[in-house]
Formats: structure tokens, sequence, C-alpha cells
């Protein structure tokens, strides 16, 4: 019986090891899994009661941050909204004279391109008939001379 009970004192120091300072040198260890505590649900039950805060319920101290941030009134939200729609709308004026200017630049292009092709098939034709005619007179000339 002497064995079990060093063998069982030599397990328990295995098991709490000596407790020292850490230095920098030492990285730090997470604890065993059989010693670490869960850290239970953040998960908030339907039953729990709604609070709704209406405009007049909050109260904040002299010195709270919140008391001396500015509050805007309905009229300053007003200008605001309206300031945000006239720089929209001059926004959307500004890319409908863009879009514009770049549609009568393709429709410009496409005349452009129309007017060349017509000219290409024009030039192409005339050619054609230039090496028939060609073709004719050598064939007439070669036949003369024989």
């Amino acid at each position: 019986m002497p064995n079990s009970t060093s063998s069982a004192s030599s397990s328990s120091s295995s098991v709490h090891e000596e407790r020292r300072p850490r230095t920098p040198q030492d990285p730090l260890k997470r604890p065993k899994m059989t010693s670490r505590k869960s850290s239970g649900t953040i998960i908030v039950p339907r039953e729990h009661p709604k609070v709704e805060l209406g405009e007049d319920d909050e109260e904040f101290d002299e010195d709270d941050a919140r008391a001396m941030s500015p509050r805007r009134s309905s009229q300053d939200l007003e200008k605001m909204s309206q300031e945000a729609r006239a720089q929209l709308d001059e926004h959307a004026k500004v890319l409908q004279k863009s879009l514009l200017e770049i549609f009568n630049r393709i429709e410009a292009v496409k005349e452009e391109h129309d007017k060349l092709d017509n000219n290409n098939k024009f030039l192409q034709k005339y050619i054609g008939d230039l090496m028939s005619t060609s073709k004719i007179t050598s064939t007439g000339a070669s036949g003369r001379e024989k």
C-alpha cells in the first residue's frame, strides 16, 4: 500500500503544478477544459418585458455628454431634408445632361458609321465593276492577237 499512496501523491503533484510569477518570456496558457467555466447564454427570453422610452422619459445629469449634445428640432430636420433634396435634384440634372450628351454623341457616331459604310459599299461595287471590265478588255485584246 505504500506504493499506492506514493503514486497518488505523484499524480496530484502533476495536476497541481507549482505556481510561480509569470515572466515576460512565459506565454499565457489557457486553463484546462475541466477548470474552465461556461460563460452562460446571452439569449434574452421572449417573455422578457419590453421597455419603451418616450422622448420625455430620458433624463440625464448636467455632466452627461448626452445632455450636452445638440438636439435638432423638426424645423431643422425639414430644412436639412429640403437641402438634401435640392442637392439630389441638382445632381440628377447634371447626370441627365451628361446622359443626353452621351446619347447625342452616339447618334453622331452612328450617322458617321452609316455614311462610311455606304461609301465603303460604293467603293467595293466600283472596284468590282472595274475588275469585270478589265477582264473583258483583257480577254478581248488577247483574242485579237490569236
